[in-house]
């Protein structure tokens, strides 16, 4: 039978067939011979081993291990002796592929070999060089089934038996034109690298006709069919198959030629001597403490409050480097989680952020979050600090007002009116807004809240600056009626 010869390619060579390196299991091997059978290719049409094939083997990635497998078979007439056989196999090639165009498919070049055979060449006495990589001829009712596969198959050729298309008289029938499929094959070839197709199969067949059982004497050509099973499962049946495996020709670059450099091309360079000394920067990659560290406690601080020493070194280093703030990893989108954390450090980032062009945004936040204890703390002392622009301050008291109006809980509601009425009380107090321009709303809202005695507090401070106001009012045209005197 067939056996192997030449060496392995290397790992680069066979990089290509990576997708089929995993040999056939001894069940596959079985499957394979099932299908291929002389009795079942001799009795059964096209379209009945093409549903053996797809029951048997119904995984396409093995569809390539399958067609590599066929041309080795077809390669060897003795691992398929009968013609069946061979249209069988020639057949299953092209139902593997049989959905895609016939130039995609990677065994068209079989398909064009088998109606081109290469041209027999003799030797000077006589003698026919056969290379056992060819494929051996077909005959004409072959050729015509094969051309007739790969231009115009019908429904009613694939209802047919191997057997009856070999039966079949073709010398009537016109040419098929498969130029077309010649002339992609050639293009394609002509982008692969030379090297990629020069290679032959590292398997060659060794008939082997002696006899092995009683009915085989007085039979020659007669194949053993266990000596084939045999032959196939040590060809495609290892772990790291063979049947795939060429002999290559090795490639040699020629080694180049020196360059011959003239006397006038060489310039020597002759630099005065001076001593340089380096100079290193020995802040170079080294990675600021402080800034890191700072960074780590402002991830902490917007999550939970941070004990007394943490506080205290955040805010002396932020006092020392108040630069530090742009680089603690705060956002506008952070702020409301860091004053309900620490509403301390939220305050002293706040005004070190005074100068920066995002500042408007970050307040603009601050009087939109939720109302909370922390929330008034921090804008109470940011009023006390600096000078907000009234419209923030304005839309803030709005929003504590419309939040104690809207909430249900009657327990959280009264605690937070008082809040807002002690708030109220110290921006009064403190002359950071004009009473008269929120007098209206402060005191529907006292009327609305006037069972919490906070309320009535806050009630009772707006009539004492009204009254006020209207004695002054009434006492500037008497001055000036004195004075006119």
């Amino acid at each position: 039978m067939s056996g192997s010869v030449g060496q392995r390619p290397s790992k680069q060579d066979s990089s290509a067939a990576d997708g089929y390196r995993k040999g056939f299991t001894m069940q596959e091997i079985a499957s394979l011979l099932s299908v291929l059978s002389e009795d079942g290719t001799q009795s059964q049409t096209f379209e009945q081993l093409a549903t053996s094939l797809h029951h048997y083997f119904n995984n396409k990635t093995e569809y390539f291990k399958i067609g590599m497998a066929l041309v080795l078979m077809l390669q060897n007439p003795d691992l398929l002796p009968h013609p069946t056989q061979r249209l069988a196999a020639i057949f299953l090639m092209y139902e593997m592929y049989s959905p895609d165009p016939v130039a995609a498919n990677p065994f068209a070049s079989i398909f064009v070999h088998l109606l081109n055979p290469l041209p027999e060449d003799d030797d000077n006495d006589g003698y026919k060089r056969e290379f056992h990589w060819a494929i051996p001829k077909i005959s004409t009712s072959e050729k015509y089934f094969v051309s007739q596969l790969i231009s115009s198959p019908t429904k009613e050729l694939f209802k047919k038996t191997p057997n009856q298309v070999l039966q079949m008289d073709v010398s009537s029938f016109p040419p098929i034109d498969y130029s077309g499929i010649q002339l992609s094959l050639v293009e394609r070839q002509s982008e692969m690298p030379g090297k990629s197709k020069s290679a032959i199969p590292c398997l060659m067949s060794d008939p082997d006709l002696k006899p092995m059982t009683f009915e085989q004497f007085n039979k020659p050509g007669c194949i053993n069919q266990d000596v084939q099973r045999q032959t196939l499962e040590a060809i495609i049946g290892a772990p790291d198959p063979i049947f795939d495996k060429f002999l290559r020709p090795e490639f040699i670059p020629l080694v180049p030629p020196l360059h011959c450099s003239l006397d006038e091309e060489l310039i020597w360079m002759s630099p005065p001597v001076q001593e340089h000394l380096p100079t290193w920067d020995v802040s170079m990659c080294k990675t600021s403490s402080v800034g890191t560290e700072m960074r780590r406690l402002m991830m902490k601080a917007f999550t939970s409050p941070l004990v007394i020493n943490q506080q205290q070194q955040l805010l002396h280093e932020l006092g020392k480097n108040p630069s530090l703030v742009f680089h603690t990893g705060l956002t506008p989108a952070k702020l409301p989680d860091l004053v309900e954390a620490n509403p301390l450090i939220a305050i002293d980032v706040l005004l070190k952020l005074m100068q920066s062009n995002q500042f408007t945004e970050y307040l603009s936040v601050l009087v939109n979050m939720e109302m909370s204890l922390h929330s008034m703390e921090v804008v109470n002392r940011l009023t006390s600090a600096i000078e907000l622009p009234s419209e923030f301050i304005y839309l803030y008291v709005s929003n504590c007002i419309s939040t104690c109006e809207t909430i249900k809980d009657r327990y959280m509601q009264n605690r937070l009116v008082r809040l807002v009425c002690v708030f109220l009380q110290s921006l009064i107090r403190n002359k950071i807004i004009d009473i008269k321009d929120i007098f209206i709303e402060i005191q529907a809202f006292c009327i609305e809240f006037s069972r919490i005695r906070e309320a009535g507090g806050l009630f009772r401070l707006l009539k004492t600056l009204d009254g006020n106001e209207q004695a002054t009012d009434k006492a500037l045209p008497a001055n000036n009626s004195g004075s006119s005197r």
